[in-house]
C-alpha cells in the first residue's frame, strides 16, 4: 500500500567538499547576506566609508612615529618613504585581519537563520568575506593618493600584482576562519582567543617592516604565512624591487592547504550547527 505521506530529507552535501552546484542555487541569499553587512556596516555607523580609510591611515602615522623614527625601522629602500610603505602593507592586512574576524564569527552572529532554515552553510562566511573586499577597495584609492602626495612612481608589475595579493589574502582568510567558525560554535572562548592569535600573526608578517630584516635562511619559513607572500610581493612589485616569485609560490600552496583543511573541518562538523548553535 503506498504510502500518502511525503517526506523530505536535507541532509548536507558531500562531506569534505565544497558543492558548487548548491551554493550557486542560493547565491541570491548570499547577496543577501553580504548586502546586509554592507549596509550595516556602511549606513548604521557615525564614520561610514571613512573608517576603512582611517583605520589604515592612523596606524600609518602611528607605525611611522614609534616604529621608524624612533625605532628606526625602515622600509629596506631610502627611495619609498615609510608611510607610504607602511600604509600599503597595513591596507593589505587589515582586509585579512577584517576578514579573519568576521568570517569567523559568521555562523554565531547568523544564529538565528541557521536554527530556522536550511541553506548551505558556507554563504554567511562567504559573504563576511565580501565587505573587507570592499574596505580595501576604498583603502587602496587613498593609498594611490600617498603615492601622489610622496611622489613615488608605481610600477606596471604592482597593479598587476593586487588582484592577485588579494586573492591570496582572501582565500586564506575563509580557509582559517571557516575552520575557526565551525570551532565557535561548539567552543565559544574561540571568539575571545582570536584577536590574540591575529595579533601574534601581524607581528610574524612583514606588514610595517620589509621582508629583508628577516634572515634568507628563514625566508622559506616566512613565506608558508600567506600573508607573507601577498604584502611582500606586491610591495616588492609597487616599488620596483625583485619579486620573490618562489616565496609567492610557497604561500600559495600553504593558503590552498589551509582552504583545504578549513574546509574539511567545517563540511565535517556542519551538521551538527543547528543542534549546537
Amino acid at each position: 500500500m503506498r504510502s500518502l505521506s511525503n517526506e523530505t530529507l536535507i541532509s548536507p552535501s558531500t562531506k569534505g567538499k565544497i558543492s558548487f552546484r548548491e551554493l550557486w542555487l542560493y547565491r541570491e541569499l548570499f547577496y543577501f547576506f553580504a548586502w546586509r553587512d554592507i549596509k550595516v556596516r556602511y549606513k548604521q555607523s557615525v564614520l561610514g566609508v571613512s573608517w576603512a580609510i582611517l583605520q589604515p591611515l592612523l596606524l600609518a602615522v602611528i607605525f611611522t612615529l614609534f616604529f621608524h623614527n624612533v625605532a628606526n625601522i625602515s622600509s629596506g629602500d631610502a627611495s619609498i618613504p615609510y608611510p607610504v610603505f607602511a600604509y600599503m602593507g597595513l591596507t593589505f592586512w587589515i582586509t585579512f585581519s577584517g576578514a579573519l574576524g568576521t568570517i569567523s564569527n559568521s555562523l554565531i552572529s547568523n544564529s538565528g537563520v541557521l536554527t530556522k532554515v536550511y541553506f548551505p552553510r558556507l554563504i554567511p562566511p562567504l559573504a563576511a568575506a565580501a565587505l573587507s573586499i570592499i574596505d580595501f577597495l576604498f583603502a587602496f584609492v587613498v593609498f594611490l593618493l600617498f603615492l601622489a602626495v610622496f611622489t613615488v612612481p608605481p610600477h606596471l608589475l604592482g597593479f598587476l600584482l593586487v588582484i592577485p595579493s588579494l586573492a591570496l589574502i582572501i582565500l586564506t582568510a575563509v580557509g582559517v576562519g571557516i575552520f575557526f567558525a565551525a570551532m565557535n560554535v561548539k567552543y565559544r572562548d574561540v571568539r575571545s582567543a582570536l584577536p590574540y592569535i591575529t595579533q601574534l600573526w601581524f607581528f610574524v608578517t612583514p606588514v610595517i617592516y620589509p621582508i629583508t630584516l628577516i634572515p634568507e635562511k628563514f625566508r622559506d619559513l616566512a613565506y608558508l604565512n600567506p600573508v607573507t607572500g601577498a604584502v611582500s610581493s606586491v610591495k616588492a612589485a609597487m616599488f620596483g624591487q625583485p619579486v620573490e616569485w618562489h616565496g609567492l609560490a610557497i604561500s600559495w600552496a600553504s593558503a590552498i592547504v589551509m582552504f583545504a583543511i578549513g574546509v574539511w573541518y567545517f563540511k565535517r562538523t556542519e551538521k551538527n550547527f543547528a543542534d549546537i548553535i
